[in-house]
């Protein structure tokens, strides 16, 4: 069986952590780099591949069956909109486009052109997400009743160091809160209404630096979320999993989920129940269900892979991304008006 061959638009940070994942992945194959930055010289010699200037290039030259997209957001649509044209599949990095217009375009480009857009939420590809999803859907916690989260680090100063790193683009909400967002979507069910506030206060740049919201979600369960990029804490998902080795594991959960019958915490799996009646003169007594974790990037380049062959459907659909992508950018929405946004 012939290797499925991958193009890669866009050699910075994420772009890498996709080719070492396609180190681990038997099956698929590099063809070809594109990106404009001197930088990315050394990317491609590494691997072995051409590189190239632009788009549009890569893909008149290489031929890719599949193509990864890891651009900033602001910059995710036009190659993802050649590649379909060009014949190609695409897994496109979060959120799956700036705004809900680029995301319909391309979500119209896919059904025309017959070709897949996956959306990279890699924490779906967590055998953990799935438990948490069982756990809550299937009534082990009882009726969902509540979600509590955060997503709280600093990151360092030079980080925004680019330009495009000061855009409202690329601050926490669409950066940060997408996948927070995603997963609660996941877990939790459809989000129907949003309020928020943001802040930013510490910066200045036109990217906020906190932001905290109250959700409503489908099933009637209500949500109350913050995150910023700039509070020092132990709490938000790198930390509590470990996932990058350059955030050191505080292991402490960052959200939780509570049913009438128990509570969730989430993403170090502890199911909190009692033996007696479900009331609170009753002790509550905790399970932990936590296991290891895999390489979810890598799970994803084999997922992208079956899916090219034919044989899997998409895990993160543009569909669903744009609905995950709907109810993050409502957050915009509802601080900008004071007033809660429906979905």
């Amino acid at each position: 069986m012939s290797k499925i061959r991958i193009a890669l638009i866009g050699a910075g940070v994420i772009g890498n952590r996709h080719l070492a994942a396609m180190a681990d992945v038997s099956d698929v194959a590099l063809v070809g780099i594109a990106d404009p930055f001197p930088a990315a010289r050394a990317v491609s010699d590494s691997h072995g591949v051409p590189l190239f200037s632009d788009a549009a290039t890569l893909l008149d030259e290489t031929n890719p069956d599949g193509v990864i997209v890891a651009t900033p957001t602001e910059h995710h649509f036009q190659p993802t909109m050649q590649s379909l044209e060009s014949g190609a599949h695409v897994l496109v990095e979060k959120p799956i486009m700036a705004t809900m217009e680029e995301s319909e375009s391309v979500i119209t480009k896919s059904r025309d052109t017959g070709r897949h857009v996956l959306v990279g939420h890699h924490r779906r590809y967590y055998g953990l997400v799935d438990q948490a999803r069982e756990i809550v859907q299937s009534g082990r916690i009882g009726q969902l009743i509540a979600v509590s989260g955060q997503w709280n680090m600093r990151k360092h100063a030079d980080y925004y160091d680019p330009d495009w790193r000061k855009k409202w683009q690329a601050g926490p909400v669409l950066t940060n809160l997408i996948h927070e967002m995603d997963l609660l979507r996941y877990v939790a069910g459809d989000v129907v209404s949003i309020s928020a506030q943001t802040s930013n206060a510490v910066m200045g740049f036109e990217k906020e630096d906190a932001a905290a919201l109250v959700i409503q979600f489908r099933n009637g369960a209500l949500g109350a979320f913050v995150l910023s990029d700039q509070s020092h804490s132990p709490w938000g998902w790198e930390q509590a999993t470990g996932e990058n080795a350059a955030f050191p594991r505080s292991a402490q959960n960052a959200i939780r989920f509570m049913g009438t019958e128990g509570s969730l915490e989430f993403p170090n799996l502890k199911v909190w129940t009692s033996r007696g009646t479900s009331e609170w003169r009753n002790p509550l007594a905790a399970q932990d269900l936590s296991g290891p974790l895999e390489d979810a990037f890598s799970n994803q380049i084999v997922h992208f892979a079956k899916v090219i062959r034919g044989d899997e459907q998409p895990r993160i659909s543009a569909r669903d991304a744009a609905d995950t992508l709907r109810a993050t950018l409502a957050v915009y929405e509802a601080a900008k008006s004071g007033r809660r946004v429906t979905l």
